[in-house]
C-alpha cells in the first residue's frame, strides 16, 4: 500500500496557525520602504492630529462663502515648522472637493504682490469665461486685468485681443487697483456660481503697501458677499503687521494661532502611524522624542523617520531615539536649520549667536545689546533687519524671539568659538 509523506497527514490550518504565532512572536526588522514619515516643507504628515478646529473652523466658512454667506478670511499664524503649510494645503483640498477655483500662491522675499498675483488671477479669469452666465463679466475683468499688469509692469502672456482693455485698475496704485481688480473677479465668480479661494504662503514677506492693497482689497470683497475667501499664513508678526497697514484688519480677518501640538495630540501624531504598519513604539521612546521635539510638527516627523530607520526591530524603543537624535539633529541642520542662517550677513549671526548665549527666549532687546557690547540703537537696524527675514519676531513690546523652534541650540552648534563682539 503507498503511504503519503507523513508531513501531509498534519492538519495544514494547524500548520499555518503555529507559523502565525511564531511570525508574531518573531522581532521584525524595521522595513525603511515602509516608514511613514518624511518631514519636507509642506508634505503632508501621515497622521494630520490636533488640528480639528482649524480645519473644521476652515470648512464652515468656505460652506458659507459657497452659500452666498459672508464669512471672515483666515490668517493661520506660527513659528516656523507648525505645519502652516499643510493646513493650507488642507484647506485647499476641501475647497478643490467643494468645487471651488483655487489661486495657490506663496509671496517670495522681495517681490512685489502683482507680480506673482496677476498671472494666477488670469487662469481663474479664463476658467470662469467658460461658464455661459459668466462669460461677459469674466472678459471684462480679462480686460482689467490688461491694464493692472501694464500699470505694473507684470507679464501675464497674451490675451484674446477681442477683450477690450477696460479704464479700471490701471492707475499704478496698488491700493486703488487691486480692490478694482478683486471686484471684478468676485462679480465674475457671482455669476458662475463660483467661489474662489486664495491661498497665500509666507505673507509677512509681502511690503507694507502690498499687504495694505490686498486687505483693502478683501475689505472690498467683504462688503459686496461676493464668493472670494482669503487663507493666508505668516509668522507671528503678520497679524500687528496688518493692523499697523490697516486698522480694520483685526476686525477683517481671524488668526488661528497654529503652535505645537498638545502631548496627547504630539502622541498620535507619532504612534498612530506606526501602529497603522502593524510597528509599535514603547512607551518610554514615546515620552523621550515628545520631550525633545517639543510637540513642534516638523521636529516630531524628523524624529520619527529616523527612529523608525534606526530601529532594528519593532517596537522601537529609547535607546533607538537616543540614536535617532543625532540623526535628526544632523539633517535639521544641514537644511532645516542651514539654510536661514545662510541667509544672514556675519552682523547678523552675531546677533542671533548673542541671542542664544542668552537661551531660548524671548529676551529682552537690552539683553542682547549688552552681550553684543553695543547700545540698544545701534543694535536696531540688525534686529529690524531680522525681523524682516523671518528669523526673529516681538511678541511683546521691547522683546525678541526666534522664529524658528530650537533655533538658539543650532546657533551654538553653529558658531562654537563665538565670543562676546563688539559691533559698534
Amino acid at each position: 500500500m503507498h503511504r503519503r509523506p507523513c508531513h501531509t497527514l498534519i492538519n495544514r490550518p494547524y500548520t499555518d496557525k503555529i507559523a502565525i504565532s511564531l511570525f508574531n512572536l518573531t522581532p521584525r526588522s524595521m522595513d525603511p520602504t515602509r516608514n511613514p514619515f518624511s518631514p519636507g516643507a509642506g508634505a503632508r504628515p501621515p497622521e494630520l492630529a490636533g488640528r480639528e478646529a482649524i480645519v473644521e473652523s476652515a470648512t464652515i466658512a468656505l460652506q458659507r462663502i459657497a452659500r452666498g454667506r459672508q464669512e471672515k478670511s483666515q490668517m493661520l499664524l506660527g513659528l516656523r515648522g507648525v505645519g502652516k503649510t499643510v493646513l493650507l494645503n488642507r484647506i485647499g483640498q476641501i475647497a478643490e472637493e467643494m468645487g471651488a477655483i483655487m489661486v495657490t500662491l506663496e509671496a517670495p522675499e522681495g517681490q512685489r504682490l502683482a507680480a506673482f498675483l496677476a498671472p494666477a488671477l488670469k487662469a481663474v479669469l479664463l476658467k470662469l469665461s467658460r461658464v455661459e452666465q459668466a462669460r461677459d463679466l469674466a472678459q471684462r475683468a480679462l480686460g482689467a486685468l490688461r491694464g493692472f499688469a501694464s500699470a505694473f509692469t507684470v507679464s501675464i502672456g497674451e490675451i484674446d485681443v477681442a477683450i477690450a482693455p477696460e479704464t479700471v485698475a490701471d492707475s499704478g496704485n496698488l491700493e486703488v487697483d487691486l480692490p478694482e481688480l478683486m471686484a471684478c473677479v468676485g462679480k465674475a465668480a457671482q455669476a458662475a456660481g463660483k467661489t474662489v479661494v486664495l491661498l497665500l504662503d509666507e505673507v509677512q514677506y509681502l511690503s507694507e503697501e502690498d499687504l495694505r492693497g490686498l486687505i483693502v482689497a478683501m475689505h472690498r470683497i467683504a462688503q459686496r458677499g461676493w464668493p472670494v475667501i482669503l487663507f493666508g499664513a505668516g509668522l507671528p508678526q503678520v497679524a500687528a503687521l496688518a493692523g499697523e497697514a490697516k486698522s480694520y484688519a483685526e476686525r477683517l480677518f481671524d488668526y488661528p494661532a497654529v503652535g505645537p501640538l498638545l502631548p496627547e495630540a504630539a502622541r498620535s501624531a507619532l504612534q498612530d502611524p506606526i501602529e497603522e504598519e502593524g510597528e509599535a513604539i514603547d512607551s518610554e521612546a514615546l515620552t523621550k522624542i515628545l520631550a525633545i521635539t517639543e510637540g513642534y510638527p516638523y521636529f516630531l516627523q524628523e524624529w520619527g523617520k529616523h527612529s523608525w530607520n534606526t530601529a532594528k526591530q519593532s517596537p522601537i524603543q529609547a535607546s533607538d531615539v537616543e540614536q535617532a537624535s543625532t540623526l535628526a539633529t544632523e539633517a535639521l541642520d544641514r537644511s532645516f536649520f542651514r539654510v536661514r542662517f545662510d541667509r544672514l550677513t556675519p552682523r547678523e549671526q552675531d546677533y542671533l549667536r548673542a541671542m542664544a548665549s542668552l537661551g531660548a527666549g524671548p529676551h529682552r532687546s537690552g539683553d542682547i545689546a549688552e552681550v553684543l557690547g553695543i547700545s540698544v540703537q545701534t543694535a536696531g537696524p540688525l534686529r529690524s533687519g531680522l525681523i524682516k527675514k523671518g528669523m526673529i519676531w516681538s511678541p511683546a513690546h521691547g522683546q525678541t524671539a526666534f522664529t524658528v523652534p530650537m533655533f538658539d541650540a543650532f546657533m551654538v552648534r553653529a558658531m562654537p568659538e563665538w565670543r562676546q563682539q563688539q559691533l559698534g
